[in-house]
């Protein structure tokens, strides 16, 4: 055994303790939390806080090779346009990026990803990682016509990530037939474990082309040939019209929300369904150049969670960056609230919270060292160490 001792010890499910100290075994599993050291187990000492291993709930680490590649605060659709235009190189290149990524997280303290594949590209990678990986196949399909071939792509996919946690998620509003939905829905129905995961109102030109079928989509599609005449505006917000289409039986991540309002909210709260909101916000200033108003989420009872998104959307994989970004334009966002989010809401999530997100004994969280804070309060040179 071994222990951590820390200025502070963050168990995420309990108080903060003072000089808090951390018993582990050899396989990383918490013996004991508490402010006191036990007799003949080596200790380390550390200036800091010491938190759970992250939870990263969605990345896409197979475009980790479009690092740099994509223009900033150009908006979702050119986003879109530009990831179609340069995602298709050699693999080994793909590999190779891939590699990188999971490094990346794995060093900036993340212990589990929620990841979303389009291919097979990241299939060695993810059963090679010391990461937990649920990956989150995804569908695409709006001509009706496409949707069972679409589906049927996707679960041979699925089958492909096999014995590592995967299940078969729609893209977004814009790019899902209400027919494709349906057959989504039933499977989900009938699956003991399919979790949901699907980007939402990323942009408002997604609200736009619901409500009025206007706006930049409509230029999408004609630039990439597909005749969308049949789809008929709905008169309302994207995820109004497509959460009734979703599954009750599952668990759905709602990523990104960076147009979400509070009529939204409320219209999701209506509905027995299961959802978590997942805020990326370095990816949404990159991408849309604006932050969702994460104030309006606060109180409503939700489970929240944050990802980094991609290489392509993002600078960096690290969850502490997320939580930085968040704490300085919500300065009275509490450290203890931030790490739920980073950490515990994460795991519930994936269904591994038995195993990870709290310092508890029994589970083997993983170990991060918070330094240079103000307080309790991230700074913009606040770093992360991985302990364990």
């Amino acid at each position: 055994m071994k222990s951590f001792r820390a200025d502070y010890v963050f168990p995420v499910n309990a108080d903060p303790i003072k000089n808090g100290v951390v018993t582990v075994d050899e396989y990383g599993k918490i013996v004991s939390v508490s402010s006191y050291v036990q007799p003949g187990v080596a200790v380390e000492h550390f200036n800091g806080i010491i938190c759970p291993g992250f939870v990263n709930s969605h990345c896409h680490v197979e475009l980790s090779h479009l690092y740099g590649q994509t223009p900033k605060a150009s908006g979702l659709v050119e986003f879109i346009r530009a990831v179609q235009a340069l995602r298709k190189v050699d693999d080994d290149i793909i590999q190779q990026a891939t590699l990188a990524a999971d490094k990346q997280m794995y060093d900036n303290g993340i212990v589990a990803v929620g990841d979303i594949s389009n291919s097979d590209h990241s299939v060695g990678v993810k059963k090679a990682s010391k990461i937990y990986y649920h990956t989150f196949v995804e569908v695409f399909g709006f001509l009706p016509e496409r949707a069972e071939g679409a589906f049927q792509a996707a679960l041979e996919l699925q089958r492909q990530f096999k014995p590592l946690a995967a299940s078969v998620v729609p893209h977004a509003p814009y790019s899902v037939s209400k027919e494709l939905f349906k057959l989504l829905k039933s499977y989900s129905d009938s699956e003991s474990s399919n979790l949901l995961s699907m980007h939402n109102q990323e942009c408002e030109d997604e609200n736009k082309f619901y409500r009025y079928k206007n706006g930049k989509f409509i230029d999408l599609y004609d630039g990439f040939g597909i005749d969308i005449s049949y789809f008929k505006p709905q008169a309302r917000n994207s995820i109004q019209s497509v959460i009734p289409l979703l599954s009750n039986k599952q668990k759905v991540l709602l990523v990104h929300n960076t147009c979400t309002n509070l009529k939204d909210i409320y219209f999701v709260k209506r509905f027995d369904r299961n959802i978590t909101w997942c805020f990326c916000p370095n990816a949404n200033l990159y991408i849309e150049g604006k932050l969702p108003k994460v104030e309006l989420f606060l109180d409503e009872g939700f489970n929240i969670t944050l990802g980094t998104d991609s290489l392509a959307s993002n600078d960096k994989l690290s969850i502490l960056s997320e939580m930085q970004v968040l704490q300085q334009h919500i300065p009275s966002l509490p450290l203890n609230k931030l790490l739920e989010w980073a950490t515990i809401n994460g795991a519930k999530f994936l269904g591994i919270d038995d195993e990870i997100g709290t310092i508890e004994p029994g589970k083997t969280p993983g170990l991060n060292l918070l330094t240079n804070l103000d307080g309790f309060k991230l700074t913009p040179e606040t770093q992360v160490t991985r302990l364990l």
